[in-house]
C-alpha cells in the first residue's frame, strides 16, 4: 500500500500517524519524509528517507519500486509536492490513499477543507481521500462540525467518524523519550518484577522502572485505539 499523509496546516500529527499508526501495521513500510525544516520519525529512531518537495520526480521513481511506502509530507513542502503532482499527469493514480489528519481547531479544520478541495481539483477520486481525526477529546461529531458539514455538502472525501485517535499524553512523552509505541511494547523487561525484586535499588532506578511500567500499561490501551482506527480508516 502506498499512502501520502498531508495537510496545508502543521501540528496535526502527520509524523505521529506515520510512526505510531501506519508503519507498524504496514509491514514496517518505508517512511519517506518530504520535509526540510520540521521533525520527522527519524527523531525517535525510525528509519526515514528524506526528499524535498521540489524533487517530486525522484519521489515518483520510488513509488514505482516500493510495495509499501508512507509519504509524510511536511507543511513546509506541501506546495512543491502539489506542483509536482500537477506536472506529472495523473500521478495520483500511483497512490492508494491520501490521508489528511486534522485536529479540532477552527483553522485546522478550514485548512483541511482546502486540502480536500485541492486534491479534488487534481482529479483525486474521493475514495482515495481519507480523513483521520486526531487528538479527539471526546466526540468527533461535536468537535469537527466545520469539516463534517463541508464534506457532507461537497462529497469529495471519505469520512468515517470512527477513524479517530483520542487525546493521550503518551504521544508527547514518547516524543521526549524518542520511543515508538512499537518499540515500547516490544521491550522484554518486566518492570513490575524489577520493582518487586529490587526494593533496595536507588530511587532513580525505581523511579525509572515505575515510569516505564506505567507507560507500557498506557501504551497497550493506546495501541488498541490505533488498531481500531486503522481498521476504520481503510474500511
Amino acid at each position: 500500500m502506498k499512502v501520502a499523509i498531508m495537510n496545508f496546516t502543521g501540528t496535526v500529527g502527520k509524523t505521529t500517524i506515520a510512526t505510531h499508526l501506519l508503519s507498524p501495521r504496514m509491514n514496517g513500510a518505508q517512511i519517506i519524509a518530504v520535509e526540510s525544516i520540521n521533525e520527522t520519525a527519524e527523531s525517535i529512531g525510525i528509519a526515514v528517507e528524506k526528499i524535498k518537495g521540489e524533487k517530486f520526480r525522484e519521489l515518483f521513481k520510488r513509488l514505482m519500486v516500493e510495495d509499501d511506502v508512507i509519504i509524510d509530507i511536511g507543511a513546509s513542502n506541501i506546495q512543491d509536492f502539489l506542483e509536482g503532482m500537477h506536472k506529472f499527469d495523473e500521478s495520483h493514480v500511483e497512490f492508494d490513499y491520501f490521508l489528511i489528519p486534522v485536529t479540532n481547531g477552527t483553522k485546522e479544520q478550514r485548512e483541511t477543507t482546502s486540502m480536500i478541495g485541492t486534491l479534488a481539483g487534481l482529479g483525486v477520486p474521493k475514495e482515495k481521500v481519507r480523513v483521520i481525526f486526531n487528538r479527539v477529546e471526546s466526540s468527533v461529531d461535536d468537535e469537527f462540525q466545520i469539516l463534517l458539514n463541508y464534506v457532507s455538502k461537497n462529497n469529495n472525501a471519505i469520512i468515517n467518524t470512527k477513524a479517530a485517535i483520542f487525546e493521550n499524553e503518551l504521544f508527547d512523552v514518547l516524543a521526549i523519550k524518542k520511543l515508538s509505541i512499537e518499540k515500547l511494547l516490544s521491550d522484554p523487561k518486566n518492570y513490575k518484577a524489577l520493582l518487586h525484586d529490587n526494593r533496595d535499588a536507588d530511587d532513580k532506578k525505581r523511579s525509572h522502572w515505575s515510569e516505564m511500567f506505567g507507560l507500557k500499561a498506557l501504551a497497550k490501551s493506546v495501541n488498541r485505539n490505533l488498531d481500531a482506527c486503522y481498521v476504520e480508516l481503510f474500511s
